[in-house]
């Protein structure tokens, strides 16, 4: 029987076909595989660009933020920092018609950036005004970090009366601004009592295309329960606690200054005017002079005056707030924050003993949460100065990145 030859390529053909079939789909797949982590790599470059691209104005505005701090607690600003708030900077002296007559103000224009985004800045009860050299140093500061600032002179706030003629004036001040501008609206920052007189500002349909978000800090929201803390040294919390701390004196001084006739017969008001002026001044001088000038009875009544603790005295403040309850009123943005769309950011120093901190806990509670942008009650800071008690690093951050927030704001066209 003839034998059939083996036939070795007839069962090798198929299984060698096989591996080139499953060789070239393992080609494919690493090819494919190849070219999906190109293109992975690729669109994480990109993400990663992006995102720095996205990050750099908000890390510059962090360090901005460190910068501008130093400044005002007269710190020497890390030389790392320094390139990020060292754009020169002139000042133009001016003169703004409002609604409440002629007033003054000085604007800040960073030199390479003269049509910078613009900030109103207002002081706070002060007799210097706009010359105070913290809100100076502020307003420098910030204009040399790329804003134009405005600081408008409030004639009344620098008289030390907290009126309502002063909310037509900051409404007034941020419209001529705001023109200036292009129409576009501006950031407005109030300092002290001028914050709580800025919501207002805003809450009004008159001002309100104006101002494109408000600073309030170290302000009042209710200035009946302000005056209470000055005779009782407690501020009741929305959630029915008590802030309490002894009031500084100034606080009652101003309320006495401002309506001094509920605490003395007309015959005395201008000798003892003369010394609370001197006083509130810090006019060491002044205050000797005046004092010598007045009566054995001025004097007394002046003593009495200047001692804010004392029942007598108390009492006196408690009847003058009550007949000055409508005026208070008028200057408390409590009851007109419900309807605010303008963003709002508040801050208040946690030790402030002149506006006590309740009142911003105030305004966050009754602001919608869409309005409110943020709240920060701080240990690094006391009323207006950065001299708070021992803040810990997590404290120093949560006030930058508060300052942050606000330079990012005003930069945002």
């Amino acid at each position: 029987m003839a034998k059939t030859p083996l036939n070795t390529n007839s069962g090798s053909r198929p299984r060698l076909l096989g591996v080139r079939r499953v060789a070239a789909r393992l080609r494919a797949r690493r090819e494919a595989a190849g070219i999906s982590s190109r293109v992975a790599a690729s669109i994480i470059v990109l993400t990663l660009l992006v995102m720095a691209v996205s990050l750099v104005p908000f890390v510059k505005c962090h360090l901005q933020a460190v910068a501008v701090l130093d400044l005002v607690a007269n710190q020497p600003v890390p030389k790392v920092l320094q390139k990020i708030v060292s754009e020169p900077i002139t000042t133009q002296e001016l003169t703004i018609a409002t609604s409440q007559g002629v007033i003054r103000a000085r604007l800040y224009v960073p030199e390479k950036h003269p049509a910078a985004p613009a900030l109103v800045v207002l002081h706070g009860v002060h007799h210097l005004g706009m010359n105070e050299p913290r809100l100076i140093a502020f307003a420098s500061a910030m204009s040399s970090c790329g804003l134009r600032v405005l600081t408008p002179e409030l004639p009344d706030i620098k008289d030390y009366h907290v009126g309502a003629n002063s909310i037509a004036t900051i409404g007034d001040a941020a419209a001529w601004l705001s023109k200036q501008d292009g129409g576009g609206p501006v950031g407005v920052m109030g300092l002290s009592f001028s914050g709580g007189l800025s919501l207002m500002a805003a809450s009004d349909p008159l001002y309100r295309p104006a101002i494109k978000f408000v600073v309030a800090v170290g302000s009042q929201d209710e200035m009946s329960r302000v005056a209470e803390y000055y005779r009782t040294g407690e501020d009741v919390r929305p959630n029915g606690t008590e802030e309490e701390l002894p009031p500084h004196e100034y606080g009652a001084l101003v309320l006495e200054y401002e309506n001094l006739e509920d605490f003395a017969p007309a015959s005395d008001l201008v000798p003892l005017r003369a010394v609370l002026r001197a006083h509130l001044y810090e006019d060491l001088a002044g205050e000797k002079a005046a004092i010598a000038a007045l009566t054995p009875g001025q004097a007394a009544e002046a003593k009495q005056l200047m001692d804010t603790t004392s029942t007598a005295t108390r009492d006196m403040l408690a009847r003058a707030e009550a007949k000055h309850v409508a005026d208070m009123a008028g200057v408390s943005p409590h009851g007109h924050l419900k309807g605010l769309t303008t963003p709002v950011y508040l801050l208040h120093g946690e030790g402030d003993n002149i506006i006590p901190s309740a009142e911003t806990m105030w305004m966050a509670a009754e602001l919608p949460s869409e309005t409110l942008q943020q709240s920060l009650i701080s240990p690094v800071i006391s009323h207006l100065d950065l001299d708070g008690a021992q803040p810990g690093a997590l404290d120093r951050w949560r006030l930058v990145h508060f300052f942050a927030l606000v330079l990012r704001a005003a930069e945002k066209q």
